[in-house]
């Protein structure tokens, strides 16, 4: 195996083990396998002995993830590669629905934290009449980098890595990205953002 194959199967998230006795990926409405072609995406489930029984004190929220005889639907979404092996791609709330095709912010993110300027990189859907959905970019600057890549600069930058559907039809820059006391992105705060952008973008 090449070195660059090597480390794209090592960057996935691996096979089951004894104590995830199954996994799967599936069709969320139907609980049907997806294909084994590292390209259809579904929801990830997982069943065995170290499995919750459920959410403490929510009755609603375990209905909802434990069902079909104890598989756990864990609001991921993933890949199940031909050799077995599980890719996680994205939450299922942050998948971006563009013009029918479901693409993963994780991926653009990817991308977009390949430039050389770029700090810090989140991508969130934005409400569009026409396509349903667009990936919207917000992204910081590091310090001291040398140039700062206009937006169009951006978008040139990830069209040459990316599909066309993928690439952010918007562009944002931000001094620092809202984050969590943890240091995770509040996407959340960046969707309500997305939402309320006019047609000039700053």
């Amino acid at each position: 195996m090449a070195g660059m194959e090597r480390a794209k199967q090592k960057a996935r998230q691996g096979v089951r083990t004894v104590a995830f006795g199954e996994m799967d990926v599936v069709e969320p409405d139907t609980g049907k396998s997806v294909a084994r072609d590292g390209v259809t995406m579904g929801e990830i489930v997982l069943r065995g002995g170290s499995v919750m029984l459920g959410y403490l004190k929510d009755q609603e929220g375990t209905k909802k993830s434990m069902r079909d005889n104890g598989w756990f639907y864990t609001g991921d979404v993933g890949v199940m590669h031909p050799d077995g092996y599980l890719e996680v791609k994205d939450r299922s709330k942050d998948v971006i629905i563009c013009g029918g095709e479901n693409l993963s912010s994780v991926e653009v993110e990817a991308v977009l934290y390949a430039h050389p300027a770029i700090n810090e990189a989140a991508v969130v859907a934005r409400p569009d009449a026409f396509w349903g959905e667009t990936p919207c970019a917000f992204v910081s600057f590091k310090e001291g980098a040398a140039e700062k890549p206009t937006e169009k600069e951006i978008r040139e930058f990830c069209k040459a890595r990316l599909p066309l559907y993928m690439v952010p039809r918007t562009v944002v820059f931000k001094p620092e990205l809202p984050k969590t006391s943890t240091g995770k992105v509040q996407k959340f705060l960046l969707r309500n953002m997305a939402k309320d952008l006019g047609k000039v973008y700053v």
